[in-house]
């Protein structure tokens, strides 16, 4: 069972201290699936001339991250 009550669309922040791939340390993810070992989501990234940019995926433990808020505008 999931240590936290996360849902889909939630934010989180990743941990940059417990955070696996350090690419993604401090980034905030919009959570698209929870799992019982924590969840998959996306940190959105940067476009480029005018236009938005698209999404890198990342698949957090629980160790990894902390529930920030709720996404208004989820990216799909």
């Amino acid at each position: 069972m999931a240590p936290h009550p996360l849902v889909e669309d939630q934010l989180v922040q990743l941990n940059p201290e417990t955070v696996r791939n350090k690419m993604f340390a401090g980034c905030i993810m919009v959570v698209t699936e929870v799992r019982e070992w924590g969840a998959q989501g996306y940190v959105q990234a940067l476009g480029e001339n005018g236009q938005h940019g698209g999404q890198a995926f990342y698949r957090a433990h629980w160790d990894e991250m902390e529930i920030v808020g709720v996404a208004e505008w989820v990216m799909r």
